[in-house]
């Protein structure tokens, strides 16, 4: 585990390099354990582009919890194939329909117990999977300090406490405008659909970046 001392320097020194001089960076530090996360949302393929230009194999994590709505799935699709991502998708034990079934709906918003255990079942358990199977050394990233409360107190490097990994992430201080000139200059697509029932809104958390995460999955059993 890295001091809180070295990560504030961390912090520091990479304040002013371009995301993909901290994508070369974190690769570098990773002794060949890096890998990138994504839920292929807007501008997740900013990040993966980046990812796969400077290793082109990158691990990418993605949990496909089996709501993700149609446009996401052919996006996910489309940027598999145009980046030949090394794709790998981990899957809730109970598949979107079973659990509806059994259990019913999404929670509604302001169900915050409820969200929470639909959140640790569908989707921090199989990432937590991922990450034991991966086992990275730095994990990247898209997170973004404008996304919410909690996000905007990180930094571009923080550890992380629910999966024990060095968290890089490049776009940390990036804007809208900035990540919409970047998919404009490389021609890459967007996704606007998109929709994660483990948030329910977009400032809220889903578990994977925030504290009571671990004490969701310490319930869920393996």
């Amino acid at each position: 585990m890295h001091s809180p001392a070295q990560i504030a320097n961390w912090n520091a020194e990479l304040r002013s390099q371009s995301p993909l001089a901290i994508v070369r960076w974190a690769v570098a530090q990773a002794g060949g354990r890096a890998i990138v996360s994504t839920n292929f949302r807007p501008y997740e393929a900013v990040i993966l582009h980046l990812a796969t230009q400077a290793q082109p194999d990158i691990p990418v994590l993605w949990v496909d919890h089996g709501y993700n709505r149609p446009a996401t799935y052919r996006h996910a699709e489309a940027l598999r194939t145009r980046l030949n991502l090394y794709l790998r998708p981990y899957l809730p034990r109970l598949s979107a329909a079973h659990r509806d079934a059994i259990h019913g709906p999404v929670p509604a918003l302001n169900d915050e117990a409820g969200l929470k255990r639909f959140s640790a079942v569908m989707k921090l358990e199989p990432f937590q999977r991922g990450m034991r199977e991966l086992a990275p050394t730095v994990w990247i990233t898209a997170l973004r300090q404008t996304q919410n409360a909690q996000r905007a107190g990180l930094g571009i490097v923080s550890h992380d406490e629910n999966f024990g990994a060095l968290k890089v992430s490049p776009l940390f201080y990036q804007s809208d405008a900035e990540l919409e000139a970047y998919l404009r200059a490389h021609d890459l697509p967007n996704e606007w659909d998109y929709f994660d029932p483990a948030k329910a809104d977009e400032k809220r958390e889903c578990g994977l970046h925030a504290a009571w995460g671990k004490t969701q999955l310490s319930a869920v059993a393996p």
